[in-house]
């Protein structure tokens, strides 16, 4: 057998395959490629093209959402700027209003303290006129009543009696000035 084998390796090339073989191989080889170029190739460049266009326009759609998205961020920070500047113009306008309220009140509060002193001294002047009046009467009716005891007639007269009194209080308002006057020199 080895001796059939070699001389029919003489023969043959193992590496070369048959003729025959090689034939059908290559028409075989014709045919699936013959049907993948018109059959598959078409639809398979087909699908390709499709997707190519889906990721084309998603990316197209992605770019245009990402411009879209910068534009309302940068809307955004323009109107919170634009929001922090009138936080700050009305911060200051309430500070100023403030500051007004405050001197208006202080204002006010000057005034009706000044009122208040005003109508104390008022009544203080109007009580003391009173009082003056009441005690000069009363002293003017002390006084006729100890004169005319000492005296030991009536001075019943009401024009004397007047008269007499207003004399008499004013030597007293004399004395009390040129006591003030004496005070005020030493």
């Amino acid at each position: 057998m080895n001796a059939l084998l070699a001389s029919e390796g003489e023969l043959e090339n193992p590496l070369l395959p048959p003729i025959p073989e090689l034939v059908i191989g290559l028409i075989a080889f014709a045919i699936v490629f013959l049907f993948l170029g018109k059959k598959l190739l078409p639809n398979i460049n087909k699908v390709l093209d499709e997707r190519r266009a889906a990721i084309q326009g998603g990316m197209e759609k992605a770019a245009a959402a990402q411009t879209e998205a910068q534009q309302v961020l940068e809307d955004y920070r323009a109107q919170l700027a634009d929001a922090r500047h009138e936080a700050a113009r009305l911060r200051q306008e309430a500070q100023e209003q403030g500051v007004a309220l405050i001197a208006e009140m202080r204002s006010e509060g000057q005034r009706q303290r000044e009122e208040i002193i005003a109508a104390g001294h008022a009544q203080i002047d109007a009580d003391r006129k009173v009082a003056a009046a009441t005690l000069r009467q009363d002293v003017g009716q002390l006084a006729i009543d100890l004169a005319g005891r000492i005296v030991g007639e009536s001075l019943t007269d009401s024009a004397r009696q007047s008269r007499t009194v207003d004399r008499f209080l004013d030597s007293l308002e004399d004395k009390a000035t040129d006591v003030k006057k004496a005070e005020a020199t030493r």
